[in-house]
């Protein structure tokens, strides 16, 4: 093998091992995994080419969308869901209190979900409170 040939052989091989530990840090390194809580808003099947379960938990408090001029919003944890077993249990919790358990990627892969967190499993699930921490005033009471 000449010189040329052998600085090709060597360029071309550590370009693909760049390129496959660059492919396993972005899509397959878990970066992060932790619980969230909240209410389950939502969990959909959906997709063009590959169909996958999206999902939406309300979390208690708000925070403030300074894109959009200062207002307030609700804290949303937007995941996907792989294992269809546990896709089906978060149908039958819907508008449920959830605690689930989640891995974060560094990317999205389409036949994964849409979502950076994957959700992997169910930690708990309780009925959801029905008592309003927001006080209603119907006249001239004032707090």
């Amino acid at each position: 093998m000449t010189t040329k040939g052998k600085i090709i052989t060597w360029v071309t091989a550590i370009f693909l091992v760049a390129a496959a530990v660059f492919v396993y840090f972005k899509f397959y390194f878990v970066f992060g995994e932790g619980v969230k809580a909240g209410e389950l808003n939502q969990i959909v099947y959906k997709g063009w080419v590959w169909k996958t379960y999206e999902g939406r938990l309300i979390q208690t408090g708000f925070r403030s969308n300074q894109k959009a001029g200062g207002s307030l919003q609700s804290n949303e944890f937007n995941f996907s869901v792989v294992d269809k077993a546990v896709a089906d249990s978060l149908m039958l919790c819907s508008g449920k209190q959830v605690e689930l358990h989640y891995k974060e990627y560094n990317g999205m892969l389409p036949w994964r979900g849409m979502q950076h967190y994957i959700v992997d499993r169910i930690v708990s699930v309780s009925p959801a409170s029905t008592i309003s921490e927001i006080p209603i005033l119907t006249g001239g009471e004032s707090l």
